[in-house]
């Protein structure tokens, strides 16, 4: 039995490696040869998927080979931006998300796309755009719609008076939750586990109070009464769940172990006959109150180095991924477009009704804060929060001594 089952194993790994259409080396196989070759830094997983199956066409009419690059997201953001301070950069194409904006354009990282004839249409969600403009030019291009949403177990949610998938505000998302962990399930899932998890977790509810951790000048905003008050609700919510990773955070909810947790759209796609589902956050405490834009957004962008060795060819690939056309057709593969013509397509959410709280999030997304020093502000903030969390300082200490060390702190 066990010599079957190891033969079984290899003849189940043969078939899969000579499937995946790649060389030894990793490289796609293509039947022709290859003019040019461009090479380009992708966020490794979902997206890279995404990207490598929409290249196909355009590899096979142009015979411009797309050699994708897969990187984890900080190899992505330090590979990239050290890359274009050489005179001659590696990368054709990167990814690039939002909250490295500042950063990179500080840098002169980036290619003007305007100066190229790129303009981003009307199609694409509006929100979407905020980030990709600087000095009125176009520098990045929306490709992947990450946002925040709500990953929510449906059999709990409709045992709990919650049956249609819609949460109208905080005070029913906290129902939910309790009634799931009085019933011998976890309520709140959240991610504890780095400083930038429990920062971006946390900012949902945060916008719902209508409070946010910097003024219009980027300076820091988090000792105030409506962190105090966002504050006080998240703890009061995370004591009907327990802190875990994203991949068991997934599993809990969707095995109907535990009721929900901020989620996005490239961890998991629902399943029509599944138990879990997304739904936008309204940006409401409760009912009654006012709604504030409350999904934040993690959307991967698309851009150019400057010192791309090849622009006008990394040009015409950037307009064939940004395609209405190809991003419809991405949405099989598990894309996430930022365009009405995907998300709001009768046949699309015929199939993946779980684009449209998606498109909700995503019209009432706001970006991270556009800062250089974006990463010193969460990794204090997360500190200091986590600190919270466990007990270990009140609210007010803990918002005391962030709001302070932010001020005195960065540069």
């Amino acid at each position: 039995m066990n010599k079957k089952i190891v033969l079984l194993s290899i003849c189940i790994l043969a078939l899969i490696l000579s499937g995946c259409g790649s060389n030894a080396d990793g490289h796609r196989r293509v039947s022709w040869e290859p003019v040019e070759t461009l090479k380009i830094a992708v966020r490794d997983g979902t997206y890279a998927d995404v990207i490598e199956k929409s290249l196909v066409d355009f590899e096979e009419k142009t015979h411009i080979y797309c050699e994708v690059v897969r990187l984890g997201e900080e190899e992505l953001h330090s590979q990239v931006l050290a890359d274009a301070k050489a005179s001659s950069g590696e990368y054709d194409l990167c990814m690039v998300d939002g909250s490295w904006m500042a950063e990179y354009t500080a840098a002169g990282a980036l290619l003007n796309l305007s100066e190229y004839g790129y303009d981003l249409d009307e199609d694409i969600i509006e929100a979407t755009k905020k980030i990709c403009y600087y000095d009125g030019d176009v520098y990045l291009a929306p490709y992947y719609g990450n946002v925040t949403i709500l990953l929510y177990n449906k059999r709990l949610a409709a045992a709990a008076g919650y049956p249609d998938g819609v949460i109208p505000s905080l005070q029913e998302l906290y129902d939910i939750c309790e009634y799931a962990s009085k019933h011998r399930n976890y309520g709140f899932m959240y991610r504890g586990d780095t400083a930038s998890n429990i920062v971006v977790d946390f900012l949902p509810f945060l916008l719902s109070y209508g409070g946010w951790v910097v003024d219009e000048d980027n300076n820091p905003t988090v000792n105030t009464q409506e962190f105090r008050d966002a504050m006080a609700f998240y703890l009061r919510l995370i004591e009907t769940g327990k802190a875990e990773s994203k991949d068991n955070l997934i599993l809990a909810i969707v095995n109907q172990a535990a009721a929900m947790g901020v989620g996005w759209p490239g961890w998991y796609t629902p399943e029509r006959n599944g138990q879990a589902d997304y739904a936008a956050i309204t940006g409401a405490v409760t009912k009654t109150s006012k709604r504030y834009n409350a999904n934040v957004y993690g959307i991967w962008a698309l851009g150019i180095p400057i010192n791309c060795p090849n622009r006008s060819q990394a040009v015409k690939v950037l307009k064939h991924l940004m395609d209405p056309d190809v991003q419809l057709a991405s949405v099989k593969n598990g894309g996430v477009p930022c365009r009405y013509s995907s998300l709001q397509n009768p046949e699309v959410l015929e199939k993946f009704p779980q684009y449209k709280p998606v498109c909700m999030a995503l019209e009432g997304g706001v970006y991270r804060p556009i800062m250089v020093h974006w990463k010193e502000f969460y990794t204090i903030l997360g500190y200091e929060m986590d600190l919270i969390i466990k007990g270990e300082k009140t609210i007010d200490e803990g918002l005391r001594s962030a709001q302070m060390r932010l001020e005195q702190e960065l540069p």
